[in-house]
């Protein structure tokens, strides 16, 4: 049975800019107050799309979700047309109308986690969108990520939704930033890999002390069960605190996987040992080998590493068995970093070519390569039920480019977010992104 793996990427919206909502995360930070170019942004995130589409790879895309929320900024008591409820927020909360504002949901390895039919005992592939709660800004993405996927894997004989998890500290669910699946090919059963920052009901083991823990022990187990994953196949591995303390905010900040590849930082995990220990026959059981590349923390330290999101990269396996390994521009910057990838490139080891994007826009907010995809492994009946609206060729390219250069500003401050017309301008470009991609009436303004 053919099988690929298609990543889907977020369009950047309209209303991309730096905010520094997300505690935790050193770029976002570290660009507050900015100016933010969208119409870049999106262009940029777009031509990645397109090179690996050009290079044979499956590619989708996920669209942005709508920006300023003017439900949420209703719920916060505000009240009046929508020029007033802007108007009221931006001078009496203007870190509520940023919030609500934000184009996070362009990072979607936070959107949900999927685990594929071969995996899961009803033999569907299934979702469950990220509650994100960590975060106010992005704890409002799920209900509209929800309907956005169910309206790309319509099919219920084929895929299963499942609500997002409770929207509570013990069930925090940062998606699949925080998993991985190793497989010896996409349609055959794998091992699945959570990684979670903290056990939220067992305070005796370690936690971070400086910035918070946003995937939960708890989340992932409950993620697990909803999928029907065989606990087998099925491994739980705790980040290292002192790493999340370092802005290592998630899992895929600081280690990546594909097929039976694992790429991590010396300093990822809380007890590598164990957890490889746990990874290996379990992954041997399903008639593969491990392959684990540890990077050594004086080869590359942390700060260098979180700097360049060498790990926040896209392994895609290439049809010679050998990997492409996709890394920001920030990469080729860093002379250890660059260094390091010409070794791994050179060493007749699994990863034999590096392709090096701009994706600045992105970056100056705390995003690389792997954060802009959802990793979606299907079969060849279950690619064929996809919504073909979202799936990338150079028809859509076309349209989508069109698309962002008629409807996104060129520059945006967080003063132009109270500015009535780029919410209309927001809602037009969507309006008519939801027609070009096949998606129908999946945002509030459309009900």
């Amino acid at each position: 049975m053919t099988s690929h793996e298609i990543n889907f990427d977020g369009l950047v919206g309209p209303t991309h800019n730096y905010a520094g909502l997300s505690f935790g995360n050193v770029a976002s930070s570290a660009n507050l107050n900015a100016p933010a170019f969208p119409r870049a942004a999106a262009l940029q995130g777009l031509a990645k799309m397109k090179a690996l589409h050009d290079r044979g790879f499956k590619q989708g895309v996920l669209a942005p979700q709508e920006r300023p929320c003017l439900s949420s900024l209703r719920q916060a008591g505000f009240t009046g047309s929508d020029t007033d409820i802007l108007a009221k927020a931006a001078k009496e909360a203007p870190a509520l109308l940023s919030a609500f504002s934000s184009a996070s949901s362009m990072w979607v390895a936070n959107a949900a986690t999927i685990s594929p039919s071969a995996d899961s005992a009803d033999g569907r592939v299934h979702f469950t969108p990220a509650n994100l709660n960590n975060k106010l800004h992005r704890s409002i993405e799920h209900p509209v990520t929800g309907r956005i996927l169910r309206a790309m894997f319509a099919d219920e004989a084929r895929f299963a939704h499942h609500p997002a998890l409770p929207g509570q500290m013990a069930f925090g669910d940062e998606g699949a930033a925080n998993h991985t699946r190793f497989c010896p090919d996409y349609g055959q059963p794998g091992v699945q890999l959570f990684v979670y920052g903290q056990a939220a009901f067992d305070p005796s083991r370690p936690r971070p002390q400086k910035f918070p823990a946003r995937q939960t022990l708890e989340a992932s187990q409950a993620i697990a069960r909803l999928h029907q994953l065989d606990p087998a196949a099925t491994v739980f591995a705790q980040q290292r605190p002192a790493t999340i303390d370092a802005g290592v905010f998630h899992n895929d900040v600081i280690a990546v996987g594909n097929g039976r590849l694992l790429f991590y930082h010396q300093l990822a995990f809380a007890d590598q040992k164990v957890m490889l220990d746990e990874l290996r026959p379990k992954l041997a059981s399903r008639g593969a080998e491990l392959v684990a590349i540890e990077v050594a923390d004086d080869e590359v330290g942390i700060a260098e590493a979180v700097k360049t999101y060498l790990f926040n990269s896209q392994l895609l396996s290439k049809p010679d068995g050998k990997m492409l390994l996709v890394v920001p521009e920030e990469c080729r910057q860093s002379a250890a970093v660059w260094s390091c990838l010409q070794r791994l490139m050179t060493s007749g080891g699994l990863i034999d070519e590096v392709l090096v994007f701009d994706l600045k826009q992105s970056m100056q907010n705390g995003g690389g390569p792997a954060c802009l995809r959802l990793r979606v492994a299907l079969t060849a009946t279950e690619l064929a039920a996809v919504n073909p609206g979202v799936l990338m060729s150079d028809t859509l390219y076309t349209r989508l480019h069109d698309w962002i250069s008629h409807h996104y500003r060129e520059e945006l401050r967080l003063s132009d977010l109270a500015d009535p017309a780029l919410l209309d301008e927001s809602r037009r470009a969507l309006d008519e992104l939801s027609g070009i991609l096949g998606l129908g009436a999946v945002y509030p303004f459309q009900q």
